[in-house]
């Protein structure tokens, strides 16, 4: 079972019996594992990235302080968030395509503070062709 863009699933691999994410991106298969469970990875074609940078919103930010006193989830830093992995991946597999892959795995996300009130949120992962 495989869901679109922005849409992952969690499986039980056949193999292992762990849980993994897998979802497709504009015809590119992106797992968070080293492998694709029940598929033979063909060739390793090296690292590919996507990132993006990201700013508070000053309105977000008093939202967000009253809501911090009282407590609860932060609905509208989630939502960036959300957005800024959207984009990040839509780079990262535009990077992988650009060199011919089919799948991206091992998949991983960073952040780090790039400004006062702007981060940068990172994905990579390795580009391969499998069958």
């Amino acid at each position: 079972m495989i869901y679109y863009h922005r849409f992952a699933s969690t499986l039980k691999s056949p193999l292992s019996g762990l849980n993994y994410m897998q979802q497709v991106v504009n015809g590119i298969l992106v797992v968070n594992t080293e492998t694709i469970p029940g598929k033979i990875i063909t060739e390793t074609m090296g690292v590919v990235s996507g990132s993006t940078v990201r700013a508070k919103n000053v309105g977000k930010d008093i939202f967000a302080g009253l809501k911090n006193i009282v407590g609860g989830e932060l609905t509208q830093y989630t939502e960036l968030l959300q957005e800024s992995r959207a984009e990040a991946v839509g780079r990262m597999v535009a990077d992988a395509m650009s060199i011919g892959a089919t799948a991206v795995v091992n998949v991983r996300f960073a952040t780090s503070a790039i400004t006062v009130g702007a981060a940068e949120l990172f994905a990579y992962g390795t580009a391969v062709k499998y069958e």
